[in-house]
């Protein structure tokens, strides 16, 4: 093998876990409420086999699957975003990063408002969308931050452009991740840049992410090593603190994101593109619209079935997910679910069912195989049992 794709679709779950429950989750199921809709037409992945999945109850199934696939099930302690990568990149985490459903403790709150000069907003579990509404005008006339949380390991720092650039919130991003260590060792640490007037606020796209540093040795890591590129299209660069990649490739949405991908099919490199398209979770999933959720999955499956045709005799493009955000679940925080998993590319057997996967580091197992690497991280590979003999 030499090219890779591996994509992520943020938050495109399939349905709940057996410890869904545990989670509040109980009864999720991304990919249904977005069926449900009737607005959903993706027949590219529907001919893959998306619906012949195990315990997929949405849509027609088809009779002669074009890929391989699999439901893949989070071993992982955690609903997470970062969690969910590290997983797909061959890591297990047996505990949960840190949450804050009441808010920041006094001790964070007086540690961050000391290396922050400035006051600190909110500190609840939020709405991104909302909490602008709610506090901007008070962090116009004050300064101070707003600092909120949701149910995932998170801490968001919202500021107006004009009070704050873009370039002076990182700064306050990389203070607050010098705070949050130990036990308070947080998942991510994100800025959330918004403009306009009081009634109209709206944030940007100057989002920036800093997260925590993978704990173990990632199939990226590896590949690195192997002499090999690493290209990081959207926010993985972010989500890995940028270890691993060769190359990152930031942007702005879905599409921008499907964009840059066309690029890097163009080019000759030798390695993997990994590329996470954010608006599925960020933009549908988290404000439980539905309809959106549903247009963004038909722009997805149009642009992929230009890309497929795309794909060289040595490339294999791998399509998944970290977590769910049911957009017709109570709440508009992330959902406990299983994933999907197709593989599509010249050399994939066609109509490969490999049922339900203990993990979604079986894909970092897969990549690790196809490169020829030393098995260094979690999973089992799948690679032979997708592979033309």
């Amino acid at each position: 093998m030499k090219r890779v794709f591996l994509i992520v679709l943020d938050s495109f779950g399939i349905g709940a876990l057996p410890d869904a429950a545990d989670y509040g989750d109980a009864g999720c199921n991304t990919l249904a409420s977005v069926f449900q809709s009737g607005k959903l037409k993706i027949p590219t992945m529907q001919g893959l086999g998306l619906y012949n999945m195990d315990g997929v109850e949405a849509g027609e199934k088809t009779e002669h699957p074009a890929g391989a696939f699999a439901r893949l099930a989070e071993q992982s302690k955690g609903k997470d975003t970062t969690i969910g990568h590290w997983e797909i990149a061959g890591i297990i985490s047996p505990r949960p990063l840190p949450t804050y459903p009441n808010g920041f403790p006094p001790e964070i709150v007086a540690a961050l408002e000391g290396v922050w000069g400035r006051k600190l907003l909110c500190n609840k579990p939020y709405s991104g969308t909302q909490v602008i509404a709610d506090y901007g005008v008070e962090h116009l006339k004050t300064g101070g931050l707003i600092t909120y949380t949701s149910a995932d390991s998170v801490l968001q720092i919202a500021a107006h452009e004009e009070l704050i650039p873009p370039a002076k919130l990182y700064e306050y991003c990389k203070m607050a991740r010098e705070v949050m260590t130990g036990e308070h060792e947080i998942g991510r640490i994100i800025a959330r840049p918004f403009v306009g007037e009081v009634g109209s606020f709206a944030r940007t796209a100057n989002r920036h992410d800093y997260s925590l540093a993978p704990p173990a040795q990632t199939v990226m890591d590896a590949l690195v090593k192997s002499g090999r590129e690493v290209i990081a299209v959207g926010k993985i660069g972010d989500i890995f603190a940028g270890r691993g990649v060769s190359e990152s490739t930031p942007t702005k949405s879905n599409r921008d994101g499907m964009a840059r991908t066309d690029e890097m099919a163009d080019r000759d490199f030798d390695g993997l593109c990994f590329v996470n398209l954010v608006d599925f979770d960020m933009v549908f999933g988290h404000r439980n619209d539905i309809g959106g959720y549903a247009a963004a999955l038909n722009d997805f499956d149009s642009w992929l079935a230009g890309f497929i045709p795309r794909l060289r005799a040595d490339d294999l493009c791998l399509i998944t997910a970290d977590h769910g955000c049911d957009p017709g679940f109570p709440g508009t925080d992330h959902t406990r679910e299983y994933v999907p998993m197709i593989a599509v590319g010249p050399g994939v057997k066609q109509g490969t069912n490999l049922g339900t996967r203990a993990s979604f580091s079986d894909i970092a197992a897969t990549i690790e195989e196809a490169f020829g690497l030393p098995k260094n991280v979690a999973g089992a590979s799948f690679l032979r049992e997708i592979q033309k003999i």
